[in-house]
């Protein structure tokens, strides 16, 4: 009897219903916030009659199945297996899938499968007292929700009950435990909203984004709480390094930390999402497809979070034609590289470097510059800027061919004008041995600058993430070493990640360029492929300087 009521257990689980009622009335839940199909999202855009009969569903869900194996006289194990078949259809519901399954929690369902089970009023209630009171605890519906199932196993653990029904209840809490495995890490990273506190939707005061970034190296991976208790097993040799590179090319993105506290000029806030897939930079150029897969993963994962918008940092930017791909498979949120602000930014600085360098005497037109991956539109774009005032410019890239066609389209542009300098064009970067000024942003993932390449007494603005300069350089006798695209966020900003770039409220350009599109809806601004606007340039640097943000020089 149990083996013909399973299937069906199963299909009742995977019956949808309260999407389809938030659907009939215009609700699209799965991407509104991270709480899918859940009790504050429900309530927030539903109300509370619409919140209490798509509860009461759920609820019937778990319990109907449950009741008609009571009726055919079915016993505690049979019931409970019938209970995991309902969850298991709540959570992975085959026959409605998305590109990705939809992210139901399911504590109305567990509420329904305990109210089934045959068992004593007194022992069925004890799991609902744990739920409870671990929601009023910690403010944290997640953790209520896993009370549910955990006061089930331990009820049926401790009690007089079979090895197949601990068995069982044990599968049940698990299920569920894995299904709330995001809430735990965000409750570990300080992230989950608590009881009470705003949902990070979007608003008419709050503008919501967010962020995709990896770890640049090894030890970045601790950084998140949710994987610090491996750290420990590295330094004592039974996880090497290179198993845990293999492990992350496995892991999903997910979320891992936030920007909080940011507070444009006009007063409105912007939140940011931070998600990583644990990818390497030598990871992420090495298995593009892989990357571009993890890439729109973190797309979606961003629209389920509710933001209007994600950006690509890092190496995340060149992914799949420099975020095209990413944004043609995920359309329903707008995607960006950051190039626009970047370029925008270094555009800002390059002013005051050239201004500072000239101090103390020193002769710009006797100034031999150079620029490291002048390939790249950023890089390019320096070179165009500071080729009037120099009087010899290095060019160094990879494709020595079309470096040469667009180092002779600006050779040209500057006669006409009298401002020309000589130019050098060259793939060896030995070449900026001479150079007084060096000028770097590669997309590579390790240091292209090492003592050898420097002159003694040069300054080098460096672009890269990571960097192009390796840290010996600062070494050499009177270098100095600038780093370039950061922002100072408006507010009392911070992240709760390390992301190098010096303060909690330091980001990188293309962050901030994320935060401005939020905030304006200018989409039609974003950043996509190799081509960057002159005109969205001067827009970000306009908009960025009216809502506080400033290039930290």
């Amino acid at each position: 009897m149990t083996a013909f009521l399973l299937p069906l257990a199963y299909l009742v689980g995977a019956l949808p219903l309260g999407y389809w009622l938030a659907h009939r009335r215009g609700v699209e839940l799965r991407t509104a916030s991270p709480y899918t199909l859940g009790l504050e999202n429900a309530l927030k855009r539903l109300g509370f009659g619409l919140l209490l009969l798509t509860f009461l569903l759920d609820f019937l869900k778990g319990y109907l199945p449950l009741l008609l194996s009571r009726a055919l006289g079915v016993g505690l194990e049979g019931a409970l297996a019938l209970g995991v078949a309902v969850y298991l259809g709540h959570l992975y519901p085959l026959f409605f899938r998305d590109p990705w399954p939809l992210r139901a929690k399911g504590a109305g369902v567990l509420l329904g499968v305990l109210a089934g089970l045959p068992l004593s009023p007194e022992l069925g209630l004890i799991p609902v007292a744990l739920g409870l009171a671990l929601y009023a605890l910690t403010g944290y519906a997640s953790l209520g929700s896993l009370g549910l199932p955990l006061g089930l196993f331990l009820v049926l653990l401790f009690g007089p009950f079979s090895p197949l029904a601990r068995g069982l209840g044990a599968a049940l809490f698990l299920l569920a435990l894995w299904r709330y495995k995001e809430n735990l890490g965000r409750i570990l990273e300080g992230t989950e909203p608590k009881l009470g506190s705003p949902l990070p939707l979007p608003s008419e005061r709050q503008a919501v984004c967010a962020f995709l970034i990896h770890p640049l190296t090894v030890e970045d991976f601790w950084q998140s709480p949710r994987f610090r208790w491996l750290r420990p097993l590295v330094r004592w040799g039974l996880l090497r390094p290179e198993w845990m590179e293999r492990l992350a090319e496995r892991f999903r993105p997910m979320k891992v930390g936030e920007v909080r506290g940011v507070r444009t000029a006009d007063g409105r806030e912007i939140l940011c999402h931070l998600i990583s897939a644990p990818l390497l930079p030598h990871q992420i150029k090495g298995k593009p497809e892989l990357a571009v897969k993890r890439a729109i993963q973190g797309a979606r994962l961003a629209r389920e979070l509710g933001a209007t918008v994600v950006g690509l940092g890092a190496f995340w930017s060149v992914v799949g034609e420099k975020g095209k791909r990413v944004q043609e498979a995920v359309p329903d949120i707008q995607v960006t590289n950051g190039g626009a602000y970047t370029a925008g930014t270094v555009k800002a600085a390059i002013p005051a470097i050239l201004a500072h360098f000239a101090q103390g005497g020193r002769d710009l037109k006797g100034t031999v510059a150079a620029v490291v991956g002048a390939n790249g539109v950023v890089a390019f774009g320096i070179a165009r800027q500071i080729a009037p005032y120099v009087g010899k410019l290095i060019l160094v890239g990879r494709d020595l061919e079309r470096l040469q066609r667009a180092a002779e389209a600006l050779r040209k542009n500057l006669e006409r004008k009298g401002e020309a300098p000589e130019m050098v064009v060259t793939t060896e970067v030995g070449a900026i041995k001479e150079a007084d000024l060096v000028f770097t942003a590669t997309s590579d993932p390790n240091p292209v600058i090492f003592p050898e390449h420097v002159k003694p007494g040069a300054w080098i603005y460096d672009e890269g993430v990571p960097p192009d300069v390796h840290p010996r350089v600062k070494g050499v006798p009177g270098v100095r070493v600038i780093p370039g695209g950061v922002v100072r966020l408006p507010g009392a900003a911070r992240a709760t990640l390390d992301l190098h770039f010096g303060a909690p409220d330091q980001v990188p350009a293309c962050l901030a360029e994320t935060m401005i599109l939020a905030a304006e809806g200018a989409f039609e601004r974003k950043s996509l492929g190799g081509e960057v606007l002159s005109e969205n340039i001067q827009f970000f640097v306009e908009r960025a300087e009216a809502l506080g943000f400033r290039v930290v020089e």
